[in-house]
């Protein structure tokens, strides 16, 4: 088991960004500034406020999501922000295909049992896609995608960060640290999900949680927070167009 799960995850020659000091170096202190930061982001999107209703105002703040963490990055590590950004080849865009339809097989399977043995709270933005127009669902879809990317954002950098911690201040290994940060984070994503679900605890921690484990893997195994995002978007506007599938039949 030990060898399967460094064999996943252990990849000496293509490794993670700066918990190594490579290729810059980013102390406690800048990581905890850095994820403040991501909170704050996260802050931005879920508070209600009256301009965030406008449809400006939701993309306002998905933009902000992504962008205070990331200029939070930027600010702490001016030279080496990039390297959670990799450039897109073939193989990355199978990668996207492959992790979220890993993704939807793993959460469809962990939704049908949580329903059926704690059950679960529809989430109403799906639910309402029935009721929107076409040129809403275009809108929709397209505002998904600064959103999503902010998702990954808040998930990467929170994972980067733990591995950090479990390296440096707990002289873990990497392989024991990896896998810490990867639990952490998925326990960070199904946290901020727990309004979305009528703070169902089950749903959002094994459900939503599972769904960040396989997201996170497309990102420890290819090191691309493009190929994590590509493959988010992938998995949502998936359930997104069944949903709208499903309205339309049920309607008919």
């Amino acid at each position: 088991m030990k060898n399967k799960l460094m064999t996943l995850i252990e990849k000496p020659n293509d490794d993670f960004p700066y918990y190594n000091d490579q290729p810059c170096h980013i102390s406690g202190m800048q990581w905890l500034f850095v994820i403040m930061a991501v909170f704050v982001g996260f802050f931005f999107l879920v508070t209600p406020l009256p301009y965030v209703e406008t449809l400006v105002g939701k993309f306002v703040v998905s933009i902000l999501f992504f962008a205070v963490p990331l200029a939070s990055l930027i600010k702490v590590a001016p030279t080496g922000w990039r390297a959670i950004f990799r450039k897109v080849g073939g193989r990355d865009i199978v990668s996207m295909f492959f992790y979220a339809f890993l993704n939807i097989i793993v959460t469809l399977s962990a939704g049908v049992l949580v329903v059926k043995y704690f059950g679960a709270n529809a989430n109403e933005l799906i639910v309402n896609l029935g009721d929107l127009s076409s040129s809403e669902r275009v809108v929709f879809f397209i505002r998904t995608i600064p959103q999503l990317f902010g998702e990954e954002v808040f998930s990467i950098l929170i994972f980067l960060g733990v591995l950090q911690l479990f390296s440096s201040k707990f002289n873990c290994s990497r392989c024991l640290a990896v896998f810490f940060a990867w639990l952490v984070c998925a326990i960070a994503f199904g946290a901020i999900h727990l309004p979305t679900y009528g703070w169902n605890v089950i749903q959002a921690f094994v459900v939503i949680g599972s769904s960040r484990l396989i997201l996170t893997l497309a990102y420890i195994k290819t090191k691309n927070i493009w190929v994590s995002t590509g493959a988010h978007i992938i998995n949502d506007w998936t359930l997104f167009g069944l949903a709208i599938l499903g309205a339309s039949r049920a309607a008919g």
